[in-house]
């Protein structure tokens, strides 16, 4: 590896650091909740972490495809590092071969960390890097999809219990 290559790697990586660390951002925020709520809006394929000081942490999302979205507000039950995922019914329905279980790793659609919503049937979570395209679309069964290094970021932020809102 020549020394300009070195050069190039490190500046690529540093850059890829600094763009993947920049997609959270601290907005200004008035969406009539409780320091530590989360609100998703669809439509704007974004996600609203309440600071409680008329201000948010705002990061780009992927959300329900058409006739996979929903509305309305479920609680954190459970947080999750690196969590193992078995698809539901409907994903196996629409994709045969998928195992029953995946194990924690690259190939793991929950991704670093995934927040379920009581209910059992969606979470917030991470993806894999063959899936970071969807971030900013309406592409998953349900689930809020986030990029690894957000979703670390806001498993860090909340708690159990903390209450969610999906809107239009």
């Amino acid at each position: 590896m020549t020394c300009k290559t070195l050069f190039l790697a490190v500046s690529l990586t540093i850059a890829g650091a600094a763009a993947a660390q920049a997609a959270v951002e601290r907005v200004p925020f008035s969406g009539g909740v409780e320091r530590g709520a989360i609100m998703v809006r669809t439509s704007e394929r974004k996600l609203y972490l309440s600071l409680g000081d008329g201000t948010a942490l705002r990061y780009p999302v992927a959300v329900g495809k058409l006739g996979k979205s929903w509305q309305g507000a479920a609680k954190i039950d459970g947080k999750y590092v690196e969590p193992a995922w078995s698809p539901p019914a409907e994903v196996k329905r629409d994709n045969p071969r998928m195992p029953d279980l995946i194990p924690p790793g690259p190939n793991n659609p929950m991704g670093a960390r995934a927040l379920t919503l009581a209910g059992g049937e969606y979470a917030i979570h991470g993806t894999t890097r063959k899936m970071r395209a969807s971030i900013g679309t309406a592409a998953s069964y349900g689930c809020i999809r986030m990029f690894n290094e957000d979703v670390i970021d806001l498993f860090d932020r909340v708690s159990v219990g903390a209450t969610v809102y999906v809107t239009p």
